[in-house]
């Protein structure tokens, strides 16, 4: 019984590392069914904001209500952030291979080191730097891999590549902030609100462009319910799980296998075989995220 209790959060830590790694595939086939990137990311927020409501209002009545108005403020702002991530890194799908998006958003954890000394008067220490500039390596040799088109009929890889990147520097700030409320603020009403802000933000950005959120086939919308049940809500709540068992270090780290199982995902069942350019940029960016983080880890734990 008592290596079963250690074995599970690994277990429940791999299966979650599997479910966000299916995100970019569900995305990529609700686009071959005709949907706006922007519809679909409207739809992803939004269901998973009403399969958390019962929970939030049940539960968390009166934490929600005694909330300020300060909290509130910087929850929405959290979700539009939030919001700006899922459509620019769905919207890069559109233009670039699995590989290279994936992996340029996963580079959130080296803008958050960049930002943090103009907004939270954070040091950028030189081994962080060093994995800055590793990373740059990277996005430049992906950027130079304008061959790879991932099988997408409108390709423009620098186009998919930038929105990546901006998908990374919004979800720093979404964490950035997240930092000062989610310490006294409980999960469930945190990402509720959160979520439910995202929502609303995305759903504006598709009445202001005229898109419609009906129409599509029904596959299409099993993609999207599948985008909120499995990625949103069962992998980043099987992190939080591990979290609970596991060091934060070893969590932190082990997700970054995301971008592999993702592209593992990508070559399987939709044919997208990366370029060798790709691959080794693909490789500097994540190893230069994976050394940034052991860093910001080990100053944290005081470790030389």
């Amino acid at each position: 019984m008592h290596s079963q209790r250690v074995s599970s959060p690994y277990l429940v830590l791999g299966i979650g590392i599997l479910a966000v790694s299916t995100a970019s595939l569900f995305v990529r086939l609700g686009q071959a069914d005709g949907i706006p990137s922007i519809v679909i990311a409207a739809g992803r927020l939004t269901l998973a904001s009403l399969i958390l409501t019962p929970p939030a209002l049940l539960r968390y009545r009166e934490e929600i209500r005694r909330l300020t108005r300060r909290d509130l403020g910087l929850m929405i702002s959290s979700g539009v952030l939030l919001a700006i991530h899922f459509a620019s890194w769905i919207t890069s799908l559109e233009y670039t291979p699995v590989l290279v998006s994936v992996v340029l958003v996963s580079t959130a954890p080296l803008w958050v080191a960049l930002l943090s000394p103009l907004l939270l008067h954070e040091a950028l220490t030189r081994r962080v730097l060093f994995g800055i500039v590793i990373a740059f390596a990277g996005a430049v040799l992906i950027s130079l891999s304008t061959s790879g088109d991932g099988g997408q009929p409108d390709s423009n890889p620098l186009l998919g590549s930038a929105l990546a990147l901006l998908g990374a520097v919004s979800v720093a700030l979404y964490l950035m902030i997240g930092r000062r409320v989610r310490a006294k603020t409980n999960l469930i009403p945190y990402i509720w609100l959160v979520y439910g802000a995202a929502a609303a933000t995305l759903l504006l950005a598709v009445w202001v462009r005229g898109d419609s959120l009906s129409g599509y086939p029904s596959e299409g919308y099993l993609w999207i319910l599948l985008l909120a049940l499995v990625p949103q809500l069962f992998g980043h709540s099987s992190f939080n799980y591990a979290l609970g068992h596991l060091p934060a270090a070893f969590v932190s780290l082990v997700t970054f296998g995301e971008p592999v199982g993702s592209a593992i995902l990508a070559f399987l069942l939709l044919q997208e075989v990366p370029t060798p350019l790709q691959i080794a940029g693909a490789a500097l960016i994540l190893g230069a995220v994976i050394y940034a983080q052991r860093v910001e880890l080990a100053a944290q734990s005081g470790s030389p």
